[in-house]
């Protein structure tokens, strides 16, 4: 159940940005001033970290975890280490 619980986070995440980026989109259709558009943009940039930590709670709690508990250390490493490249 866990695993769905992230999966609709994940969802809900994108959706927040897509929501955000929709709303760019019409603000610069509309000729809002730039600094109502850079609001938004923030907003989208804030989303995506959101986003990017419940992708990483998910991985570590989903793939990780179950590398280290079948004994496939070496393979759990080498994706922490990845993670942390990209970190």
């Amino acid at each position: 159940m866990k695993g769905m619980d992230s999966r609709r986070t994940i969802e809900h995440r994108l959706a927040i940005i897509d929501g955000h980026l929709t709303a760019i989109r019409k603000m610069l259709a509309d000729g809002k001033p730039a600094v109502e558009v850079l609001r938004q943009s923030r907003a989208v940039q804030n989303a995506l970290k959101k986003f990017d930590a419940a992708l990483i709670e998910q991985y570590l709690n989903t793939s990780v975890a179950a590398d280290v508990a079948s004994g496939k250390t070496a393979k759990a490493a080498k994706e922490l280490a990845e993670l942390f490249e990209l970190l």
